[in-house]
């Protein structure tokens, strides 16, 4: 007990202390496979849908399709195989998905680049995700010597640039990216524009190789030398691109 000699001047009454609450645990960084799982479709049967990681295991067999690229820069053609795994076989949500790819060609001059390439362009592919960017990463290389034209008249600016187009092809071919097609009634002002062409114009272009009018000019936004002019208007009579809209 303790005396209290002297005057009481103030006081005060102190509230019973509620104990501290626990700090809450901090967040364990969750994985992408667990992120994954919350935001899975699942199938009919009741099955998660398999959507392409870096984690997917290659199968033993995979289906494959091989493109040749003969250029005339090089005495030797280039085979480009694109292989491709299927998701969710046997279902509504079945899709193929490119998973690698392998660039063969007896000339050992390109051997180095070839190889980091291909093992560059199949890390993508396995990573998942939207791919279709390598397109037009790759079509945008040129070479410093100077392009090539292509049978047809469409100029190629390097090799990597058609190993681009090659891909674009596959990707249109899959369905990961669309064709650009356009309607019929412009198919058609197209073509009788270019036959009225053919039928006013003679004079030869060292570069229009027969599929195109002589005379057709190179096209900026698809490369193939189709542009000609036409009602005061310069026209390409292969993407239909055009100056008066």
């Amino acid at each position: 007990m303790t005396k209290i000699e002297k005057r009481i001047a103030k006081f005060r009454v102190d509230k019973p202390v509620e104990p501290t609450p626990p700090a809450p645990a901090k967040a364990v960084e969750r994985s992408v496979e667990e992120r994954r799982a919350d935001v899975a479709e699942y199938r009919k049967d009741g099955n998660k849908v398999v959507w392409m990681h870096e984690k997917l295991e290659r199968p033993e067999c995979l289906i494959g399709s091989t493109y040749k690229i003969k250029t005339p820069v090089s005495d030797h053609a280039m085979y480009v195989t694109i292989n491709d795994i299927v998701l969710n076989e046997g279902t509504e949500h079945e899709q193929r998905r490119p998973f690698e790819v392998f660039i063969n060609s007896k000339n050992l001059d390109h051997f180095q680049w070839i190889v980091a390439l291909t093992r560059i362009i199949s890390a993508v592919f396995r990573k998942g995700g939207d791919v279709t960017f390598l397109v037009d990463e790759l079509k945008a290389v040129f070479d410093p010597r100077g392009g090539y034209w292509q049978p047809g008249g469409k100029f190629m600016p390097s090799i990597i640039a058609e190993l681009g187009y090659v891909i674009e092809k596959h990707l249109q071919t899959i369905g990961l990216m669309l064709r650009p097609e356009m309607d019929a009634h412009r198919r058609k002002m197209i073509d009788d524009k270019r036959e009225e062409y053919q039928a006013r114009n003679k004079q030869q272009d060292a570069f229009s190789r027969g599929h195109y009018p002589d005379g057709a000019q190179l096209c900026a936004k698809c490369s193939t030398a189709a542009v000609i002019m036409m009602d005061g208007c310069q026209t390409c009579l292969n993407c239909g691109d055009s100056k008066c809209g």
